[in-house]
């Protein structure tokens, strides 16, 4: 997506996930205000009573309230609201309650990106060997794009490394593909922003962006030339899911005196290749 011009061998990192900064190890950091540590308490024990179904398998309101050291009715509220949102669910015996289809959900969604990043690595190695640039992995994180992934050419001169950055959708090659493949409300939603330009190249019209993503879906691969960073070009292609949905998009990136516009529709149809292997190899085609 990003070039990083650096070293004279390729070299490849990646990450299990694009853990964001304010996600640390000490959890939330509740507020001054007896509001917010109270929202930050019910955060905390509504997690506890998925560690306590998770390690009991199912159980009663009186049983759950007992473990979390609160009143029953806390303990049914708390209860209520996961069930609403598809976590936790009342089995056939009535008043016990067991890990919802939700958690799953939330678990495959985690596994999926794992599956990506370790995936990924032989063929975006592959991929950064062949053309000497830098090559990314990169997966939608709310409305932007993160690199789970990196390899870098013999060609790259820098050392930037972009691994868990998030970088506009708009303005991307990676970003591009990712946008493209949204369900049409979510991707109009995005489009209803204001558009950030970070160069004179950057396309902040939603028609005339509209009219490129319409352009990525048709020829399978985007292209972008100086729309993030004046010298920088990419192209990237989408990576599919066994479900037939795009999950992640494989980005070849670098300087614009080799990425040239008469190059991109080159790279960009052995990104495509480099994304249809990938995509195989996540169990898309079976």
């Amino acid at each position: 997506m990003v070039p990083t011009r650096e070293q004279s061998r390729p070299e490849e990192t990646h990450g299990r996930g694009a853990d964001r900064a304010e996600h640390g190890p000490g959890g939330v950091t509740g507020g001054s205000t007896g509001g917010s540590a109270g929202s930050v308490q019910s955060v905390d024990r509504a997690v506890s009573v998925l560690e306590i179904l998770a390690r009991l398998g199912e159980a009663g309101v009186t049983e759950i309230a007992g473990d979390l050291g609160v009143h029953k009715s806390t303990a049914s509220r708390l209860l209520g609201v996961l069930e609403n949102r598809g976590l936790v669910t009342q089995s056939h015996d009535r008043g016990k309650y067991r890990l919802g289809a939700g958690v799953l959900r939330l678990a495959g969604a985690a596994a999926v990106r794992l599956d990506i990043s370790q995936e990924g690595v032989p063929v975006c190695r592959e991929l950064a060997d062949e053309l000497c640039e830098t090559v990314n992995l990169a997966v939608l994180d709310d409305d932007a794009a993160v690199n789970i992934m990196q390899a870098r050419g013999t060609a790259a001169v820098t050392a930037q490394n972009w691994l868990g950055r998030r970088t506009p959708l708009h303005a991307t090659a990676n970003g591009k593909v990712l946008l493209a493949h949204l369900p049409p409300t979510l991707r109009d939603g995005l489009l209803a922003r204001p558009l950030q330009r970070f160069t004179e190249h950057t396309v902040t019209g939603a028609a005339a962006l509209r009219g490129e993503l319409e352009t990525v879906v048709e020829r399978g691969y985007a292209c972008t030339l100086e729309e993030l960073e004046l010298g920088l070009s990419a192209v990237a292609a989408p990576v599919w899911s066994h479900e037939g949905r795009v999950v992640a998009a494989i980005s070849v990136s670098g300087p614009v005196y080799r990425l040239t516009p008469q190059r991109l529709p080159a790279l960009g149809e052995r990104a495509a290749a480099a994304a249809a292997d990938l995509s195989r190899r996540m169990g898309y085609g079976f």
